[in-house]
Formats: C-alpha cells, sequence, structure tokens
C-alpha cells in the first residue's frame, strides 16, 4: 500500500465519521474507554511506585528492621508467622551489646488493642498509631519537629507520661494553639505533650500522621499487655551485610532456634521491601491491563459491527468502485483504514481522558506523584489501533468479496 493510497482511504474514513459523528462516538466509546483505563492505571501505579519506593528507601540504606516475621506488603500470614513470639526488649539490648557492626537499635513497642483515641476537652481523634520507643527513633529522619522536643532518654528512664504526637493529630485536638503543656487523654491515661513532629517529608498519598509516641516504659507502665515489639536497626556505614549476620546470628542463640530449623524472624532492608512492593505492584499493573482490555474488546466488537453496517449501506459504491477497476485488495485497504483511523481517533481521545484522570488523581493525591509513563501512552495508542485492524478484517473482506454486478444492483 502507497502513501497516497492510505491518504485517500483516510481522507475518505475521515468523512464517512463526520457524517456520522454520534454514531462513529459511540461505535469507539469502548475503545474510549479502555484506553484511557489503561493511561489512567499506568499513571496512578507509576505514582504509586515513586510514591511508596520513597517511603522505603526513607528508612535510609544503613536500616535494618527486625519484626518476627517479613515487613512489607503482605496478603497472608503462614500458620507457623502467626504462632511465633514477639521479640523483646532484651533481644534489642543483645544486638546492641554483641553485634559490633551495630551503630544503635531502637525498639518500638506496639500495644495489642486495634482501635486508639485521643482526646483533649471536647476535641478527639479514632484510629491512632500509639506507640513506645526510644530517642534513637528520631534519627531515622522522621521525628522533625514543629513544637516542642523528642522524647530523651530521661524522659524513658524515669517512665514519665509524656507523649509526642503527629501533625494531623495535633490538627484534630488544638487547631492553631500550641499544645505543648497541655494534658491529652490517650486511651483512658493521661499524658502531657510535649511536642508535635511534622509529617514525615515521605509517606503514603494520603496518609493522615496519627503517630502518639510515648517513652518505651512508660508504654510498658501504661499498657501493660503491650508485646509485640519492632527493632530498627542501623548498621555502621558500609556494614550492612555483615549487621545482618551478626544480627541473624545473635537472635537464633536469644530465641533458641536449633540449627536445622529456619529463622522465626525476618530481618527487612529497604531495597528488599522495595523490590517485594515491585513484584506485587507488577502482577497488580498486568492484573489491571487485562481487565482495562475488556473496554477494547467490546469496542472493537462494536467497531466491527458498524463496519458491517457500513458495507451495507455502501453496496453499490463498492460496485461502482469495481466496475471502474477497482481491485480486492484496494476495497480491503479502504475499509481496514476506516477501521483503522476509527479506533486511532478512539485511541487518542482515550489518552486525553487517561491524562485527565492522571491529572485528578495529583490534585486529589499531592503527595502522589502521577505522570503518564510512555509505555501506557504508547501501548494505548497501539492497542487501539491493533483493534481497528484485527476487528475490519472480517468487514473488509466481506466487502472485497462482492460480485460488482450484484452489487450494482443492490438498491
Amino acid at each position: 500500500m502507497t502513501f497516497s493510497t492510505f491518504k485517500f482511504g483516510a481522507g475518505m474514513a475521515l468523512s464517512t465519521i463526520w457524517s456520522h459523528r454520534l454514531r462513529s462516538l459511540l461505535t469507539v466509546l469502548g475503545v474510549i474507554i479502555g484506553t484511557s483505563a489503561i493511561i489512567g492505571v499506568g499513571s496512578i501505579i507509576t505514582g504509586l511506585d515513586g510514591a511508596i519506593t520513597n517511603i522505603l528507601r526513607s528508612f535510609g540504606t544503613n536500616t535494618l528492621v527486625v519484626f518476627k516475621f517479613k515487613v512489607g506488603l503482605r496478603f497472608h500470614l503462614s500458620a507457623e508467622e502467626r504462632t511465633r513470639k514477639p521479640l523483646t526488649l532484651e533481644n534489642a539490648q543483645a544486638i546492641a551489646e554483641r553485634c559490633p557492626s551495630v551503630e544503635h537499635v531502637s525498639p518500638y513497642l506496639f500495644p495489642n488493642d486495634r482501635i486508639h483515641r485521643v482526646k483533649y476537652q471536647s476535641a478527639d481523634m479514632y484510629q491512632v498509631e500509639v506507640g513506645g520507643t526510644e530517642e534513637q527513633y528520631a534519627f531515622g529522619g522522621n521525628a522533625e519537629m514543629m513544637y516542642g522536643r523528642f522524647l530523651t532518654e530521661t524522659d524513658n528512664r524515669f517512665r514519665r507520661p509524656v507523649v509526642v504526637i503527629g501533625e494531623d493529630v495535633y490538627k484534630a485536638l488544638f487547631s492553631n494553639i500550641d499544645p505543648v503543656g497541655k494534658w491529652i487523654d490517650v486511651d483512658g491515661r493521661q499524658a502531657e505533650v510535649i511536642g508535635v513532629m511534622k509529617r514525615p517529608s515521605a509517606s503514603f498519598p494520603g496518609e493522615q500522621d496519627g503517630r502518639v509516641l510515648l517513652p518505651y516504659f512508660t508504654m510498658r507502665k501504661m499498657f501493660p499487655q503491650a508485646e509485640e515489639n519492632m527493632l530498627v536497626v542501623v548498621a555502621k556505614d558500609g556494614m550492612l551485610a555483615r549487621a545482618r549476620d551478626e544480627i541473624t546470628a545473635v537472635l537464633r542463640l536469644e530465641r533458641r532456634v536449633p540449627h536445622n530449623k529456619p529463622d522465626n524472624f525476618a530481618i527487612s532492608t529497604a531495597e528488599q521491601m522495595v523490590e517485594d512492593f515491585r513484584q506485587v505492584m507488577s502482577t497488580t499493573a498486568l492484573v489491571m491491563v487485562v481487565l482495562s482490555s475488556i473496554g477494547l474488546l467490546v469496542g472493537g466488537i462494536g467497531v466491527m459491527n458498524i463496519m458491517l453496517v457500513s458495507v451495507t449501506e455502501r453496496t453499490r459504491e463498492i460496485g461502482v468502485r469495481k466496475a471502474v477497476g477497482a481491485r480486492r485488495a484496494d476495497i480491503v485497504v479502504q475499509f481496514l483504514t476506516e477501521a483503522v483511523v476509527l479506533t486511532g481517533l478512539g485511541g487518542c481521545l482515550g489518552l486525553a481522558l487517561g491524562w485527565l484522570i492522571s491529572l485528578g488523581s495529583r490534585l486529589v493525591f499531592p503527595s502522589l506523584p502521577t505522570s503518564v509513563p510512555l509505555w501506557a501512552a504508547s501501548l494505548g495508542v497501539i492497542v487501539s489501533v491493533t483493534v481497528g485492524l484485527f476487528f475490519g478484517i472480517w468487514p473488509a473482506s466481506k466487502a472485497a468479496r462482492l460480485d460488482p454486478v450484484e452489487a450494482l444492483r443492490y438498491e
């Protein structure tokens, strides 16, 4: 097919589409929806990848997170993982004392209760994240202070009833007043606010900063049933792998793991959590693209249907073209070009709609850096054109097989 032939066919196709504008729009509606879904899903997944990767890497290249099972995106736990004993403060102390490659260890104690509430006068907030920790928590860069100060070793040693709250807790309870020195109710226990933390620079899109942090031993005093510990370990520069080996050896001894049994704890790094997340997201992206392609399939069936109607409506035109010397290939090219132009326009409209979805997501969730990736834009347009080619073959073949004599007689 020469360029002039394609140009002529495209011109005829555009003329036909313009003369039946509403019908053409309804025909490619499925293509528009399918393409925009691919673009929108691709942009949101790209944004999530960037946002969550930044969050995980904000732990630091020398940071290890130790918990009784693997930290990260988990859809289910094995029966063995559910029955593992919690890590303890003694485990953290053993790591600090017996691991020369470790800079410092910060335990983080979780309460057993599921839903927590803080209250100040008539204002309250539910589903806050209550935890007990030490001053080393601030070394991770997630405790930049807006008001007051962070927890100290003295607060911890003397079990002082003090608390540091996150930015959204401050807004919910105190609005624009200085909260330092005010006493709040934490699940029925009284604690004095000594500081307000700024929202972490790397946080999940739409996530609230609901942190309510108590000194570790104060937490144990106020919540005696709390027993779940997570250990945040910072290795010395360039010694991450060695620190991991040392921690593994110490914890196996501390938790009395037989030499022929696997670890009953998990050590996670930022890069490992990023890799696990991307494996999950790649599967999610594939599933979402397949589901989005259903719209393209529906659009393709609509295109084939309308092209069959077009062949019937233009039977005399096909007969005239054949009578003046048009070959079968010319008829096939004409109708295939019309189908491709139709779905190609639908793909372009879908691309524009997908870009609007990406822009809207960024406006709703400012911390979600959505962008339309080149692969999604290219895939959307290429697939829409391919749909036109595939579903236009049968109508084009039917038109090419018409007998010119019978076609000229058609009323």
